[in-house]
């Protein structure tokens, strides 16, 4: 029983995260022979105040991108 746990800060949309599904249990069908029924998947949305990378929140390294138009 494959379990995948996908964890991203929101703004992925409902479609988005449809694709996410389709597409990660087509790779485990073909690449591990598994049957769609036995995957599992769960989309966590972590709140951009509550990850971190580079030292500092995720909040305030979009908004750092943002003031210096590195988008």
């Amino acid at each position: 029983m494959p379990y995948i746990n996908l964890q991203v800060t929101p703004a992925i949309s409902r479609d988005q995260k449809e694709q996410i599904i389709q597409q990660f249990t087509k790779t485990l069908v073909l690449v591990l022979g598994k049957k769609p029924e036995h995957i599992h998947i769960v989309i966590q949305e972590i709140e951009a105040d509550n990850w971190g990378f580079s030292g500092m929140l995720t909040s305030d390294y979009r908004e750092k991108e943002v003031a210096s138009g590195d988008q």
